[in-house]
């Protein structure tokens, strides 16, 4: 299974993105990945080389690639200067570079991501056609305005592609309630979703080494997960 960092060229920089593909000829259907707060660390890393391993070309663009080198501020910090009219802008680019090779399905391409990345996953079925289907794990945030940009879930009425959620019971953000509102949006717009909330877990269930960490819902939201790609992305 090879993967390297390659670089997508976005707004005139380079954006390290990790990448990771199938062994075999393809052409695959493809997955971005949207890391969280942390960034493309060895989790975000990993799922990506998950992902790989079942038959995706996968792709986690380093959505903090405008921060100054040298940087010395936490997770929080970075994610706070997010825009959404940047991540749009960097997330069409890793879609476009996914597209151009040769081993890569152009016709399906996925998204996931967690935490904000799972908000960047509901966010971006309205603003890319291209996408055909996306699994959003706790995504928070979703209401808020990142920027100018309307929220994410003032654009539900766009989304262009079935979504997946997949949720914690005991999370503060999005609690329940939110989860609630979000599907009653979708169900009020049409969009094909499914929606999943494991007891017992919180936010970041699916983050292994960490006490967030829930064995039993990640396991059965990673089923979840590739039979939902399985069915918009394969068949």
């Amino acid at each position: 299974m090879p993967s390297a960092h390659e670089n997508v060229a976005v707004d005139g920089s380079s954006m390290t993105t990790y990448v990771s593909t199938p062994e075999g000829e393809g052409p695959f259907p493809a997955v971005v990945v949207i890391q969280h707060a942390s960034g493309v660390d060895d989790f975000i890393r990993s799922f990506v080389d998950r992902l790989a391993n079942e038959g995706y070309v996968a792709a986690a663009p380093n959505l903090y690639h405008r921060e100054e080198p040298g940087t010395a501020d936490d997770a929080m910090g970075r994610m706070g200067r997010l825009r959404d009219s940047n991540i749009v802008k960097d997330v069409n680019a890793c879609v476009r570079h996914l597209g151009a090779q040769s081993n890569v399905r152009s016709d399906r391409v996925g998204i996931t991501g967690f935490c904000m990345g799972g908000r960047v996953a509901y966010l971006m079925p309205s603003m890319n056609t291209a996408l055909k289907a996306s699994v959003v794990f706790y995504g928070g945030n979703t209401t808020e305005r990142w920027g100018e940009s309307p929220a994410p879930f003032e654009l539900t009425s766009k989304i262009s592609c079935p979504i997946m959620g997949l949720f914690g019971d005991e999370d503060g953000n999005p609690s329940p309630a939110d989860v609630k509102r979000i599907e009653v949006e979708l169900t009020k717009h049409g969009v094909t979703h499914e929606f999943h909330s494991y007891s017992g877990a919180g936010h970041g269930f699916m983050g292994t080494g960490r006490p967030s960490y829930r064995e039993g819902a990640a396991t059965t939201a990673w089923a979840k997960t590739l039979g939902w790609f399985q069915k918009y992305l394969k068949s």
